[in-house]
């Protein structure tokens, strides 16, 4: 197994709430992953273009830059548009989750978060994310050998 899928896979939370913050970290440790924490948008920012995450746990509601401007700018990254993103809201208005896939958002979870639905739904996406990059690499390996081939 290489270093690669050794390493335990990485979700970033961020909430401008501590309390929230500290509540879905808590949750987490039931899942075998690394947790990396942001207290708002442009924070959360900084650390996806330094070290990617594999999943995303994004408040919606935060001060300067809104949960729903993060996930735009992730998403219209080519380097990190790959990554999931799973949208905590305490809204739950038709037009803010309309707003929320507009911007790119893969899931969302309604605040209070309930701690199974989160632990499926993060589980889900680790693996997903698992996949698509095992694909990812399987093609540009097979690319690699077809071009070898044809030289």
């Amino acid at each position: 197994m290489s270093d690669h899928e050794a390493q335990k896979p990485t979700v970033l939370v961020v909430d401008d709430n501590l309390q929230n913050l500290e509540l879905i970290l808590a949750y987490l440790e039931d899942i075998d992953c690394e947790t990396v924490s942001a207290e708002g948008g442009q924070e959360a920012l900084e650390i996806v273009e330094n070290d990617p995450p594999d999943l995303v746990l994004l408040d919606v509601m935060m001060p300067k830059i809104s949960g729903f401007e993060v996930c735009k700018r992730i998403k219209n990254n080519p380097k990190t548009t790959e990554i999931p993103i799973i949208m905590v809201t305490a809204l739950s208005e038709m037009g803010d989750i309309e707003r929320a896939i507009n911007s790119g958002t893969d899931d969302f979870l309604s605040k209070p978060v309930n701690k199974w639905e989160l632990l499926t739904r993060v589980k889900t996406m680790l693996k997903l994310k698992h996949l698509t990059d095992q694909l990812e690499r399987t093609l540009t390996y097979l690319s690699e050998i077809e071009q070898g081939i044809q030289q």
